[in-house]
């Protein structure tokens, strides 16, 4: 790879790489400290960072990301679950006059 190739690249990692350093400048963040934690737990949320390479600390954010939801989710699912209400309590539409199930197999019965 000619060097100007390599130094293109090099600069842009390093400015995507800035950006990330720069996230927390942009928005301060809780801090939160867990004591007491039994051995175990501990072990397995240490070979599940290991496992994802990430360490404990974005392992536990990734955790309680997926495990628990902010207000937003929440409004959301709340918004989604009255949709589906309101559509479930539409009658639906039908497309024509079809026969039950059971006709349907009679008729294939008296074939």
């Amino acid at each position: 790879m000619p060097e100007g190739q390599v130094k293109e690249r090099l600069k842009a990692k390093v400015s995507r790489l800035g950006n990330v350093l720069d996230y927390p400048k942009e928005k301060p963040m809780a801090t939160l400290y867990v004591e007491n934690i039994p051995e175990d737990l501990y072990e397995a949320l240490r070979a599940r960072a290991r496992q994802r390479r990430k360490s404990i600390a974005a392992e536990v954010i990734s955790l309680l990301e997926e495990n628990v939801p902010t207000a937003k989710e929440i409004r959301a699912r709340r918004q989604f679950f009255r949709r589906v209400q309101q559509l479930q309590s539409r009658p639906s539409p039908s497309l024509g006059p079809f026969p039950s199930a059971e006709d349907m197999v009679r008729e294939d019965r008296e074939r």
